[in-house]
């Protein structure tokens, strides 16, 4: 993951775009339906319930909005300050290998869903949930642009096909 490159692009995955990456997953015409309404059943559970409350739940999420796109996207889960989802945002969109990342719109972004948190997340298309270094300063550098403006940085995911790892669970927040 670069500092450089991509612009900001402020669309979700949707679960039409998810279901046609999933249909040779799920390798059936019912998909499109099955994707949806898991969505909506996460989606709903995150803006109403308690859905989001653990580690392993937002992995899930997580590993139902990223896996098995071709290309490298760097999303943000704005919470409020209940730690409900207020949005799920694909800010940055890259290529296969690496997305370019801005502190600067993450702020603005941020700024703009009245967030009170945010859990980042990124996947990596090669497959291996492996933080680089560059990860690693990318999150230190957001998490300090963040403070600024007291948005809490909870964790930052790794998705690579079905696994996704955690950088609070690894110490690396």
């Amino acid at each position: 993951m670069t500092r450089h490159g991509e612009e900001a692009i402020g669309t979700a995955l949707t679960p039409k775009r998810l279901s046609q990456q999933m249909r040779s997953v799920l390798g059936s015409p019912n998909a499109d339906a099955v994707v949806a309404a898991a969505l909506q059943v996460l989606e709903a559970r995150a803006h109403y319930g308690s859905a989001l409350t653990s580690p392993q739940a937002v992995r899930d999420y997580l590993r139902l909005r990223l896996s098995g796109l071709e290309h490298e996207v760097f999303v943000c889960v704005w919470l409020n300050v209940q730690h409900r989802v207020l949005e799920f945002q694909e800010v940055f969109r890259g290529t296969i290998n690496q997305t370019s990342v801005y502190p600067r719109e993450i702020v603005k972004a941020a700024l703009k869903s009245n967030a009170a948190a945010v859990i980042f997340a990124h996947n990596h298309p090669s497959g291996v949930a492996e933080p680089s270094q560059a990860d690693e300063l990318l999150t230190r550098n957001l998490k300090a642009a963040l403070a600024m403006v007291d948005v809490k940085v909870l964790d930052h995911f790794i998705v690579a096909g079905s696994a996704a790892l955690s950088f609070a669970e690894r110490g690396l927040l």
